[in-house]
């Protein structure tokens, strides 16, 4: 009950008008995978949703990692990379317990990803299984509107971009983008030269996650 009551009262505090004291983090996780993929991915990204739907986070991101207790400090904790990915079963039942207890894992395959997180969220949640979210999701229909899903950001496979979610107890505790590369749409504009109408979908597409988190989903 405790853990859920500081979740809660975090949720409330961001959309209070105090100085930013809420922080977005980026998971660290074993296995050789490079976590800390995307440097520029995430202040980008809260610049966009500071600005543009309400939210009130500090500029830059915190690191934590998946065993830490320290977790439950943040709402909002967005993991990426192109490799490997290892919990151990206390990381997996730490990572368990936080979304459980009302946080949020937003994943996004860096490409090359997929295989290695798959393996490692059934051991954080063994009873589940990923699902497609429908393009009438909310998550899709927040302040901007994606009628087919997830933006297209870079080509890799020539697979269309996927939305998975994991679903505990009626609520979407984790959102995986797949073949999708949504957190390099976030990085400046010169570390991929993508186009800026790219950019900018891929930041909607963001903040739009961040949106449904915060204000519908939890």
């Amino acid at each position: 009950m405790l853990k859920k009551l500081t979740l809660f009262l975090l949720v409330v505090l961001l959309f209070a008008f105090a100085p930013p004291t809420i922080k977005m983090a980026k998971l660290k996780y074993n296995g050789g995978g490079d976590w800390y993929a995307n440097k520029t991915s995430l202040p980008n990204l809260i610049r966009f949703c500071n600005q543009n739907v309400g939210t009130n986070f500090a500029p830059e991101e915190d690191v934590v990692e998946v065993g830490s207790p320290d977790i439950l400090n943040y709402p909002f904790v967005h993991l990426t990379g192109h490799g490997n990915v290892v919990l151990s079963n206390a990381e997996a039942e730490n990572l368990r317990n936080y979304l459980m207890a009302g946080g949020f894992l937003h994943a996004d395959d860096n490409y090359g990803m997929d295989k290695f997180f798959r393996r490692e969220m059934k051991k954080v949640f063994p009873e589940l299984e990923f699902v497609e979210l429908p393009y009438s999701h909310p998550i899709y229909h927040q302040k901007f509107n994606f009628n087919y899903g997830l933006p297209k950001v870079h080509e890799h496979d020539g697979k269309p971009a996927q939305g998975f979610g994991l679903i505990y107890k009626g609520r979407l505790v984790c959102f995986y983008s797949y073949e999708c590369d949504l957190g390099n749409g976030w990085e400046d504009a010169d570390v991929h030269n993508d186009p800026e109408a790219v950019r900018q979908k891929a930041l909607q597409m963001g903040a739009n996650i961040v949106q449904y988190v915060f204000a519908e989903g939890n």
